[in-house]
């Protein structure tokens, strides 16, 4: 096997927006080769904890040797970040003191041919993160009604000519099976026009994009976790999200403002009635991106967008009401 390469992207800022510090107990939900949680790690200084979580068994091989000599301090668990309540509560932990997630795919990932996530190199379309993934991307492609992956193309893809492609693609499996990264090139090189083809990225970018994220239902599992994270922070905890595309961050900046709205009550009452306090304050009012140093060094941190929220205090310094309020963090 080869060796798991992945480089911690925006790391100075992760650390910055995370704060992590000595007793923290700190979660990473896309624990990766490790790179992040070593440096949260080492950072936060004497008795800190990390959980780590990925859906990828080969990215917890990983992160086991790369965390090995924080062994005592770290807790790595094979599973979707959306189990982020119930990793928790298995291991005893209430709340935490910081989340990271690092979403999309991992340059490891992409690098390993037989994963089938890259359009340069022709495997077969396996595109899992993990093996909770139900189906393959070719097992989409021969089961989805033509209509369904037009939507998915347009929805996950922002692909303009995604109906076409989806009528090529309609066409193309009735000869033989689409199996082959090679074959949905051609489809996608056939059914977008010459003109479009001569500018821009590679034009069947956008459609790997949206396979692969219906494949492992990428956006659901993030809405998930970011719904259930907020009530497992601890009062001052902090939330990272980076993300590497518009449908990601867009996600991650709604739900932030939503968790950070106080009163909707209409302005023309004299007292609140709905009661609605924010549950985080937003530390970033425009995502952080990488500099030009770390693209030059990192060309695929260059779509990368860091938001980051703190869990707030109400004005009595105590922690806003949740489900989670009346626990004790756990050991």
């Amino acid at each position: 096997m080869e060796p798991f390469s992945h480089t911690p992207v925006l790391l100075e800022a992760v650390l910055e927006y995370l704060a992590p510090r000595p007793g923290g107990i700190y979660v990473d939900g896309t624990v990766g080769g490790g790179g992040h949680a070593a440096a949260i790690l080492e950072a936060a200084g004497e008795g800190a904890r990390l959980i780590g979580l990925d859906r990828d068994p080969e990215a917890i091989e990983a992160a086991g040797r790369r965390l090995a000599p924080f062994s005592q301090r770290v807790r790595l668990v094979q599973a979707n970040f959306r189990a982020l309540p119930q990793v928790l509560d298995a291991a005893g932990v209430a709340r935490v003191d910081g989340i990271l997630l690092d979403l999309g795919v991992s340059s490891h990932q992409l690098d390993r041919e037989e994963r089938g996530f890259s359009y340069w190199k022709d495997a077969y379309l396996d595109m899992r993160m993990g093996p909770d993934a139900p189906r393959t991307a070719a097992q989409l492609l021969a089961e989805l009604e033509i209509g369904e992956i037009a939507r998915i193309l347009r929805d996950y893809g922002e692909e303009r000519w995604a109906a076409r492609i989806a009528q090529f693609i309609g066409e193309a499996r009735k000869t033989r099976p689409i199996e082959t990264a090679g074959q949905l090139v051609e489809i996608v090189k056939a059914a977008v026009p010459a003109a479009a083809r001569r500018s821009g990225p590679h034009p069947a970018r956008r459609t790997f994009q949206a396979l692969r994220i219906a494949v492992n239902d990428e956006l659901g599992a993030l809405r998930e976790v970011l719904e259930s994270a907020v009530p497992r922070l601890s009062p001052g905890g902090r939330l990272v999200v980076i993300s590497f595309h518009s449908l990601e961050d867009r996600i991650v900046k709604q739900r932030f403002a939503e968790e950070a709205r106080g009163c909707t009550c209409p302005p023309e009452l004299p007292v609140c009635r709905c009661g609605r306090r924010p549950r985080l304050k937003i530390l970033t009012r425009r995502p952080v991106v990488p500099g030009p140093a770390e693209v030059a060094q990192n060309p695929r941190a260059r779509s990368a967008k860091l938001r980051a929220a703190e869990r707030v205090l109400d004005e009595k310094g105590l922690e806003y009401h949740d489900a989670s309020a009346s626990q004790g963090k756990g050991d």
